[in-house]
This record gives C-alpha cells, sequence and structure tokens, in this order.
C-alpha cells in the first residue's frame, strides 16, 4: 500500500522558500524549483511550470506570502496593505481557475483579520494558513477520491483527460484520486488517458504519474476516444475541472467538451470529480467564465519543432465549456452532486 511518503509533492515549503515540481520537465526529468519571490511564482503559474487548479491555486497563496516574507516594514497597516497588492498581482497569474482566487482571497482575509497584530505575527499567521490550505487540499482530494470510487466497479476501464493526479494537486488528485485508492484496495479499474493537445498533459503527467503508481495505463490520443468507446473499451470518463459554474456547466481542459459529447451518444456515465473550491455561484453558467487564451507557438511550435506554416492565424482556448445535461454527476468533497445541479450544488454550498 502506497502511503504519503511515496508521493512526489508538487509544492512543499522549506525555510529556503516554496519548492515547486518543473511539470514542464516531465516526464523525462523530475525537477523541482525553489520559488523565493512573487514574481516568480507569478511566472511559474503564468507559464504552466506549476499547474493544475489545486496545485497553482496553493502556488497562488504561497506566492503572496513570499512577497512579504523578508519585508522589513514594521508598521502593521503597512504591511497588510503590501499583502493585499501582491494578492491583486497574483491574481492576474491565470484569468480560468477559481481556485486560484478563492485560495489567495484566503490569504487576503487572513491579512486583515490579524491586522492588529505585529508584522511577525502577521507573516506567521499567513504562512499558516498557507500550510492549512495545503493540508486542506491533500483532505478534500481524498474525500473526493472515495466519492468517485463508490461510483465505479471492480473490472471497469475509465477514460480520463488531462492532468488531475498529484501533479495538479498535492498528492493522488481529484479526477485520478480513484485510481490510486482502487489500486491500493486491490481493485482493478484500468485508465485510458487522452494525450491532450497542445501541450499533451495526459501523455506527459497523467500516463507518468499512474504508470509510476503501478495503475494499468493505456494512451490514446485525443481523436481516438470515439473509436475506443464505439468498441466497448470504455466503461465511464473522469475528469476534474478548473471552474464550475452555478448550473453544473464546467470549465476544463480543452477536448473535455469533446470528450462529454461521445459519452453521451455512447451512453456512457461521464463524471466531474473535483474540490468544491471550483465551483463559482458568481458565474450563472458556462459562458460567462473568460476562456484563457495560450500563445499560438504551443501550437505552431509544440515542444520546440515547428509544425505548421510561418504566418498561419492560430486559436488557441486553453479550456472549454462542457453542458451541465451533458454530466452524469459531480464529485466533490461533500459528496456526490446529481442533476438538477443548480439546486444541488446550491444545496451543498448551504450546508458549509
Amino acid at each position: 500500500m502506497k502511503t504519503e511518503k511515496d508521493f512526489i509533492y508538487s509544492i512543499e515549503w522549506s525555510e529556503d522558500g516554496a519548492i515547486i515540481l518543473d511539470q514542464t520537465k516531465l516526464p523525462t526529468e523530475t525537477v523541482f524549483l525553489t520559488v523565493t519571490d512573487e514574481k516568480q511564482m507569478h511566472h511559474y503559474i503564468k507559464t504552466l511550470t506549476i499547474r493544475g487548479a489545486g496545485a497553482l491555486s496553493i502556488g497562488g497563496a504561497y506566492g503572496v506570502y513570499l512577497g512579504v516574507w523578508k519585508s522589513e516594514e514594521t508598521d502593521p497597516k503597512k504591511f497588510v496593505d503590501k499583502v493585499l497588492e501582491v494578492c491583486d498581482y497574483m491574481d492576474t497569474a491565470r484569468p480560468t481557475a477559481v481556485k486560484l482566487f478563492v485560495m489567495v482571497d484566503k490569504i487576503r482575509k487572513c491579512a486583515l483579520k490579524n491586522a492588529h497584530l505585529s508584522v511577525p505575527e502577521i507573516k506567521a499567521a499567513i504562512l499558516n494558513r498557507c500550510h492549512e490550505i495545503r493540508q486542506e487540499n491533500i483532505d478534500d482530494c481524498a474525500k473526493v477520491g472515495e466519492y468517485a470510487l463508490s461510483l465505479l466497479k471492480d473490472g471497469m476501464t475509465v477514460l480520463t483527460h488531462c492532468n488531475a493526479g498529484s501533479y495538479a494537486t498535492v498528492i493522488r488528485g481529484s479526477a485520478l484520486a480513484p485510481f490510486y485508492l482502487a489500486k491500493e484496495r486491490g481493485m482493478n479499474i484500468k485508465a485510458f488517458v487522452d494525450e491532450t493537445r497542445p501541450l499533451l498533459q495526459g501523455s506527459r503527467l497523467t500516463a507518468h504519474e499512474l504508470q509510476k503508481a503501478g495503475v494499468d495505463v493505456t494512451l490514446i490520443c485525443d481523436n481516438m476516444a470515439a473509436y475506443c468507446m464505439q468498441q466497448g473499451l470504455i466503461d465511464a470518463v473522469v475528469v476534474s475541472s478548473d471552474r464550475i459554474a452555478a448550473n453544473g456547466d464546467t470549465i476544463n481542459k480543452i477536448g473535455t467538451y469533446n470528450v462529454a459529447v461521445l459519452a453521451k451518444y455512447h451512453n456512457i456515465p461521464f463524471y466531474v470529480a473535483s474540490t468544491f473550491a471550483s465551483v463559482d455561484f458568481s458565474m450563472e453558467k458556462g459562458s460567462d467564465v473568460p476562456i484563457e487564451l495560450r500563445p499560438d507557438e504551443e501550437i505552431t511550435e509544440g515542444f520546440g519543432k515547428r509544425t505548421a506554416p510561418y504566418g498561419i492565424k492560430v486559436y488557441n482556448p486553453c479550456f472549454d465549456v462542457t453542458p451541465n445535461e451533458l454530466i452524469t454527476a459531480i464529485i466533490c468533497e461533500k459528496g456526490i452532486a446529481r442533476p438538477n445541479y443548480k439546486e444541488s450544488l446550491a444545496k451543498m454550498k448551504g450546508e458549509e
């Protein structure tokens, strides 16, 4: 049975700063970077060096602390003003993943709550809150995994898209948590993994971590999912999310909508497994959510090799919106939400 010490953490804290796994180097190299200020963390979040809604949001929280940890300011009010300034800056790192804003806001509230204390005490409170946020992610993902596994059966083959495992959170992840738990409990649940273009987070990250964990994993190209479903090779789909609107519309890595449509046609259950922090009640529907556009070079020069004509126009949205009617259930640490999602998600929120 795997224990927490067997996992590679995507983000940890040391006396030298935040230690992050450089996800751009995987799967051929395992490289860790020490982050010492907010500008570095902002850059690493923006460039997907640290990615996945869970990991980047924890990085955002630590990024705020890194922006003030060496401050020599002695006036508590001026120090808190600086904290709020860094919070606003960290919010600009990525536009779509709502968890970044949620976790940064927790640091913002922590600073304001402790504004009456001395600067060293405020610093200590902020760092402790960052540690709590990281542990909360571990605990919440474990619960997501339990609920997700309850919907799967021994012997199933489950398709997943993008990466929502240890690398995207702290350990085990959300959408990948049931694979880890099944393996630890002796269940035979196989994984099919879309490569997830254009940055191949499925093949570079998901396939890598599941193989490393001993899960029976098969990699397929994105355009093979339909054929695999037609051949009866897929029993269920489990993906994660970067944001979920109040009505259940789900924003996730580009290509997720494709898979959801295919699953609906082939009568295959399509599950979204994500921590509840992804639900954004300020967004009534998925079309309200800003979709991040990534650089053209990710498509025209993927991984350093030119694969498109010079001067070609490129459209490169990072995410797409899966309508709620295509989603069988939304799984989070609070339980399993079913349609009508506007009601079931609101009920979960009301139970907080």
